[in-house]
């Protein structure tokens, strides 16, 4: 096949989505520290995001090398997994910031360990489950005109992926909104013991309504355009459109590590202590919400 530009970006997009992630997944597993719910999401997070990355490159890899409808479909699943557990984790770590917002009294429990692990098997098992379905059989390779904007997926099973990602939008949305309002009423409530001015109040609460913006800004940015394409377009439709509308979706793999991982004060000690050469596996700390994360 004559080598094209899009796959090669997109290949080069994979490659640096699984250094990324693949440093968050062996910070974490290797930290007994971090074995908080939050961590464990964010672990799933980085290790659907590394999937995605390494999916990538083993498409462009036997695509270009190894032709194949059974590695085709092979692939294929796997990137329908990992983007599929990556959406829904970004939706599990939100649960788990609105819990420990509205029950942060009872949020460090066992109760909250065991609700972490149901998300996670949830998570996954659907995500698998998701990715499966092209390699059992619900493909396009012997009926071309079913065939979706992403071969060879089929038109009705892009369709219930796009509908899956519009109901977690949405239910992001509405927990990152309550979320909102408990900022900034704990935000109002501080200020008024502490007998902070009115412009402290409104800098404190500015700058957690600006972050959560960035968050589903960045969400939407990347995949919107994406999901819109899947249900309106076709496989008639030039793969150009495809390649446009995937390449940004893929960039959300890319900025999570950085928004979920880097950003987090106990996770960049231990990088930290791992460039200096002074790695312990047992820091001394214990991290104060998921919301700092």
């Amino acid at each position: 096949l004559a080598l094209n530009p899009w796959d090669v970006v997109l290949c080069v997009s994979g490659t640096i989505i699984s250094c990324e992630n693949a440093v968050v997944v062996v910070v974490i597993f290797y930290t007994p520290a971090f074995r908080a719910p939050m961590f464990l999401l964010i672990g799933s997070l980085a290790t659907a995001d590394l999937l995605a990355g390494l999916g990538l490159i083993l498409h462009f890899a036997f695509v270009y090398f190894a032709p194949s409808e059974a590695v085709s479909l092979l692939t294929v699943g796997l990137l329908v997994t990992s983007f599929t557990a990556s959406v829904c984790s970004l939706l599990t770590i939100t649960i788990d910031r609105y819990l420990s917002l509205y029950n942060a009294l009872t949020y460090y429990s066992e109760r909250t360990v065991t609700r972490t692990y149901i998300m996670l098997i949830l998570t996954w098992g659907a995500s698998i489950c998701y990715g499966l379905l092209p390699v059992m059989g619900w493909n396009c390779l012997r009926e071309p005109p079913a065939c979706s904007v992403v071969r060879p997926l089929t038109k009705s099973h892009l369709i219930v992926l796009s509908a899956s990602f519009f109901a977690v939008f949405a239910a992001m949305l509405q927990l990152y909104a309550q979320i909102c309002r408990i900022v900034c009423r704990h935000a109002h409530q501080i200020a008024v013991q502490r007998h902070f001015l009115a412009s402290s109040h409104y800098v404190t609460t500015r700058k957690g309504i600006a972050t959560l913006a960035v968050i589903l800004g960045t969400f939407a940015s990347c995949w919107l355009p994406f999901a819109v394409y899947c249900l309106l377009g076709d496989y008639t439709y030039p793969a150009l459109y495809t390649y446009a509308t995937l390449l940004p979706a893929t960039y959300n793999s890319m900025i999570n590590p950085v928004i979920y991982a880097f950003r987090n004060q106990e996770i960049q000690k231990v990088l930290w202590a791992v460039c200096c050469g002074c790695f312990s596996s047992t820091p001394p700390f214990r991290s104060r919400s998921p919301s700092d994360v």
